[in-house]
């Protein structure tokens, strides 16, 4: 019976000061592709709203041109 619990602590010894796997990096897991379409959606998504300010503020100058203010 000690050798059994001689073993037991044994084994959670080497379990406790085993290192940890590495995780495996996006680009090469079985997801890779779903985040390339993810980034580059982001990068659409800058450029969108990168324009729609560009816009409003085109159309705030318009405005005060056309209301005389400027």
């Amino acid at each position: 019976m000690r050798w059994l619990v001689a073993l037991i602590i044994i084994l959670l010894a080497i379990w406790y000061f085993t290192p940890e796997p590495h995780p495996t990096p996006v680009e090469e897991s079985f997801i890779a592709e779903p985040v390339k379409a993810l980034r580059n959606a982001e990068g659409y998504e800058d450029e969108y709203l990168k324009a729609i300010e560009e816009r409003k503020k085109r159309m705030e100058e318009e405005l005060e041109k056309q209301s005389g203010g400027g």
